[in-house]
């Protein structure tokens, strides 16, 4: 018992060590870079090639001259594409959808923009977002952003309208001198839901020294318009940007979707992946949200772009779910997942829960284990090992604190660590081994971008935080209570009487000392447990 209390996630203390927050509207992953062949006649459109294999994508067009009466546009070319302009000569940018009756306007908005700028049309699954930037920097301002008159009008999640479109850029009117264009994958304007690669028993995946995290790619709008990624994370410099290594979209129902907030294990014994995500992709309330699941093999989901078909997860469970993270613990599956039981009004209602089973897939046979039905706004359940016990871990909202678990969903005690902005999940990890292991907590707040052009959605700093054991002292403090109740009475008077913090030798029986000589044995073996632990 005073050995598992000491193994606790709750003796750590977790402090701040560096924070990160992407924003970028391409990602690593551009399909096409030109800087020749750009001096186009005016009003001519020039298309480079098929677009994206998904509705998250990015023409960005380097204006270095535009006249007068000169303008440029870009986006996705062909029938239900959809392409942005901007003309000096009204000083406006337009947003256009080529419908099924020919083009047609479903945004403007005045813009005074002096060149040299750069035009970006971005596409987040059925919104699309028109921003422009000075020079030939990132600070980048949003202009417009449009969704329901362009779904309107056509459904880019449809494979076979997006398959027809190609990415595209051209001057209108007078034209435009044009430098340079990139098209391809959109990126991340913030980061959340952090989970890290593990494998089957709780170990992270890692490679050169790096660690790999899935995460949500915040988008230019709510949920639907986010995607899911995959990150790496130098584990020996938690300061250094993290890199956008892969980015996984789903396919299902018809439509090409950007479901996330899930969980990647490598399952090397079997060769294989296994995918659990969230059907944020297409989420109304109506619709609600559930898990799905996929196997993957041949292919390394840790590099490139990968549209993968996914299956619903059947859970025990009749209402929506998210956040799945699985384990296998002594032979058994264990999946943990966030119950939503309403949602709303006023808020959405949503609880940490846990299924199990002891079939060989961890998608089939699950059974209830149990979940915290008195919380209504906690989710980011993490199964996460400390030593060799298990626990479930949840961040709640209302009381701001990260409460923890046994398997039996039986509350023990919540993580040491700040509880900032939004629902930050907890998703603590170790790396390396003992004596030089250390303990990390990867986790998210609420900081927007641009909320006021996109509304909520675009939140995500991502925070990196260290794990400190308790100190030799907090450690020995721990230590007297645990086992105050199970020594001889003598004993307890005398640690009773003790002054913690006053100067003493361990093991004398002197006053102002932790330690008697009748219990000095197992405090020493339970401090030696907390050392190998930290």
């Amino acid at each position: 018992m005073t050995s598992r209390r000491l193994r606790a996630p709750f003796r750590l203390t977790f402090h701040e060590v560096a924070r990160h927050r992407p924003v970028d509207l391409l990602s690593p992953f551009v399909q096409h870079d030109r800087t020749e062949g750009l001096d186009l006649p005016p009003g001519s459109l020039a298309r480079f090639g098929p677009g994206p294999r998904a509705p998250f994508c990015a023409v960005v067009v380097d204006v270095a001259e535009v006249g007068r009466d000169g303008g440029v546009r870009c986006g996705l070319a062909g029938t239900g594409g959809v392409l942005a302009t901007y003309r000096a000569a009204r000083q406006e940018i337009t947003l256009e959808v080529d419908g099924p009756a020919g083009a047609v306007v479903v945004g403007a908005a005045p813009a005074e923009v002096a060149a040299p700028f750069r035009l970006a049309c971005v596409v987040n699954e059925n919104q699309v977002s028109v921003l422009v930037a000075e020079g030939a920097g990132e600070g980048w301002r949003p202009y417009l952003s449009v969704r329901d008159r362009v779904a309107d009008l056509t459904d880019l999640r449809d494979p076979a309208v997006l398959g027809s479109l190609e990415y595209g850029c051209g001057g209108v009117d007078a034209g435009a001198v044009i430098s340079r264009v990139r098209a391809g994958y959109s990126g991340a304007i913030g980061l959340r839901d952090p989970q890290v690669v593990r494998r089957p028993d709780g170990s992270p995946v890692l490679r050169d020294g790096r660690l790999f995290v899935t995460a949500t790619n915040a988008g230019h709008g709510f949920f639907q318009q986010a995607h899911w990624g995959v990150w790496a994370l130098d584990v020996a410099d938690p300061s250094a940007r993290p890199v956008h290594v892969a980015t996984l979209f789903s396919e299902r129902d018809g439509l090409l979707l950007g479901d996330h907030a899930g969980a990647l294990v490598l399952d090397e014994e079997a060769d294989r992946w296994l995918v659990l995500v969230s059907s944020w992709g297409d989420h109304s309330q109506e619709r609600g949200v559930h898990v799905r699941h996929a196997t993957v093999r041949g292919t390394d989901l840790l590099n490139g772009v990968h549209v993968l078909r996914t299956d619903r997860l059947e859970l025990p469970t009749t209402a929506s779910a998210w956040d799945p993270s699985v384990a296998r613990v002594r032979g058994r599956w264990y999946l943990a997942f966030t119950e939503c039981t309403s949602f709303g009004p006023p808020r959405y209602v949503f609880h940490p829960a846990l299924a199990t089973t002891a079939g060989a897939e961890p998608t089939a046979g699950l059974e209830r284990v149990g979940a915290d039905a008195a919380l209504q706004q906690a989710e980011g359940t993490i199964l996460q090992r400390f030593g060799r016990v298990w626990y479930l871990l949840a961040s709640d909202r209302d009381a701001a604190e990260y409460p923890v678990y046994d398997l039996g969903v039986g509350r023990v005690g919540a993580l040491r660590a700040p509880y900032g902005s939004n629902i930050p999940h907890p998703m603590v990890l170790a790396t390396g081994r003992r004596p030089r292991r250390r303990w990390w907590l990867v986790s998210f707040d609420g900081t927007p971008w641009h909320e006021e052009v996109f509304g909520y959605g675009t939140h995500g700093d991502l925070l990196v935080m260290a794990g400190r054991p308790p100190a030799w002292r907090e450690t020995l403090r721990a230590v007297v209570r645990a086992l105050a109740g199970r020594v001889p009475g003598g004993v307890r008077r005398r640690v009773r009487g003790l002054r913690p913090g006053r100067p003493g030798r361990p093991g004398t029986g002197r006053p102002g000392t932790l330690l008697c000589p009748r219990t000095s044995a197992p405090v020493r073996a339970a401090v030696r447990d907390q050392e190998e632990q930290a």
